[in-house]
């Protein structure tokens, strides 16, 4: 009785350990948003972007340059020339050491709205990145979920194979034995060999796509895969019909947000190549301090304070050029941000109808994997008694192989399919709870 107690909390202890360590699809997502490169790589490309608005942004504020230098100037000007020299000196030409030292501040009063413009321009960009970010992690999320089921595919199909190759070896073994006996027939042997050979090469091959399984699970979240749990039906996630999908995908999918935004930098680019056509005004004050300057000896100190206006008259029909190639930039961006929209609705009907069709056709499958079990029994028991030959039994033998495999296939296919649909609407890691990086989040206005 106490071994009985002690063997019992073993196995408990054993498959507690086991649920404890088993990974979750949400604890699988959420390593690869953490951690994948893919999404790392458009994460920095977001911060990068983002910069780049604290660089329009400095158009706002002064900008202060010094200058200085300390050398030798050798001159000859009419000043110069004018001066007595010694006799030991050149006629007209003078040699001093030059000072120099010199302070600039230079604020921008009116720069025709290209600082704004600019600065509109580069929030939109840092948008349309962060949108590529969420967009990256919902597709390599994607990657990961189809990872993670065809790991528990490959798992449920080599489990298939063994038990296919176990009923072959049991078969194989009472047709031996029947032969031994002498009420057997030698080719009956024969086949049935054959049969757990193929079996035997059904369970191999099994073995490797479970590794490869393996690999691309590593490739995508970044660790192998242990022990990992059977995820929850998704189809409760999914909406109540095909309008209503394409409604979400519409208004969440961050791909066709990335490009609404690419449109909104491209209208404040044409707006920004409207400041050539505008003047400049700028306040500029500064004071500079020069020694023996120009072959004069003795020192020069200014001090100034002025308002300049700068304004281009001409330079060539370079700023109408620009006008127009943003004009056709804007266009552009709206042809993409169109068909951006049409693949959108593309993909998510395609999901939608893959989902319904593997699940029409998911009860048929189930119905043929409990017909050939049902077969096979009966089968077994007629070839028993000698009402069904070896042939027959090994043929539905494999006839349950194919149907369990189908089903278990088809299961697993059905999942994907639904968990496709929550992608195409950009809302997989948010259905399943999984953080996503925070640099997903667009610029508050």
């Amino acid at each position: 009785m106490k071994l009985k107690l002690v063997v019992t909390g073993v196995i408990a202890s054993i498959a507690l350990s086991s649920t404890v360590s088993a990974q979750s699809l949400k604890e699988a997502l959420q390593q690869t948003v953490n951690e994948n490169p893919e999404i790392q790589a458009s994460k920095d490309e977001r911060l990068a972007v983002e910069q780049e608005i604290d660089q329009a942004r400095a158009g706002y504020f002064p900008t202060v340059d010094i200058s200085t230098g300390y050398g030798f100037e050798q001159s000859t000007n009419p000043s110069t020339r004018s001066r007595i020299f010694s006799s030991n000196q050149q006629l007209g030409t003078v040699q001093y050491g030059r000072e120099e030292a010199a302070l600039m501040v230079r604020q921008m009063i009116f720069d025709g709205l290209a600082t704004p413009n600019e600065v509109a321009r580069q929030e939109a960009r840092t948008n349309a990145k962060a949108f590529n970010v969420f967009g990256r992690s919902e597709i390599t999320s994607l990657k990961a979920v189809e990872a993670y089921l065809n790991v528990l595919r490959r798992e449920e199909l080599l489990a298939l194979a063994q038990e296919n190759l176990t009923f072959h070896a049991r078969t194989n073994d009472q047709i031996t034995l029947r032969g031994q006996q002498g009420i057997g027939k030698k080719a009956d042997t024969e086949q049935s060999i054959g049969r757990v050979s193929l079996a035997e090469t059904n369970v191999r091959a099994e073995e490797g796509n479970l590794k490869d399984a393996k690999t691309a699970f590593l490739r995508v979240v970044g660790v192998t895969p242990g022990k990992l749990e059977m995820p929850a039906n998704p189809n409760n996630l999914l909406p109540k019909d095909i309008d209503a999908a394409v409604e979400k995908a519409v208004a969440n999918h961050p791909i066709l947000k990335s490009a609404n935004a690419d449109v909104d930098s491209a209208l404040s680019q044409h707006e920004t190549a409207k400041a050539a056509y505008m003047p400049r005004v700028d306040f500029e004050g500064g004071g500079s301090y020069n020694n023996n300057l120009d072959g004069i000896p003795g020192t020069n100190q200014d001090a100034t304070a002025m308002l300049r206006l700068r304004y281009n008259l001409f330079n060539g029909g370079k700023d109408l050029a620009r006008r127009n190639e943003t004009s056709h930039l804007i266009a552009q961006s709206k042809d993409i941000r169109d068909n951006t929209y049409r693949q959108v609705v593309e993909s998510m009907r395609l999901s939608w109808v893959a989902h319904q069709t593997i699940k029409n056709q998911l009860e048929f499958f189930k119905n043929h994997q409990e017909a050939s079990i049902k077969t096979i029994e009966a089968y077994q028991s007629q070839f028993n008694i000698g009402q069904r030959t070896l042939l027959d039994l090994l043929d539905s033998a494999n006839e349950m192989f194919v149907a369990k495999s189908a089903y278990t296939n088809a299961k697993y296919d059905e999942a994907f399919a639904a968990y496709r649909i929550l992608a195409s609407m950009g809302g997989l890691n948010q259905s399943l709870g999984v953080t996503l990086p925070q640099e997903t989040a667009p610029l508050e206005d």
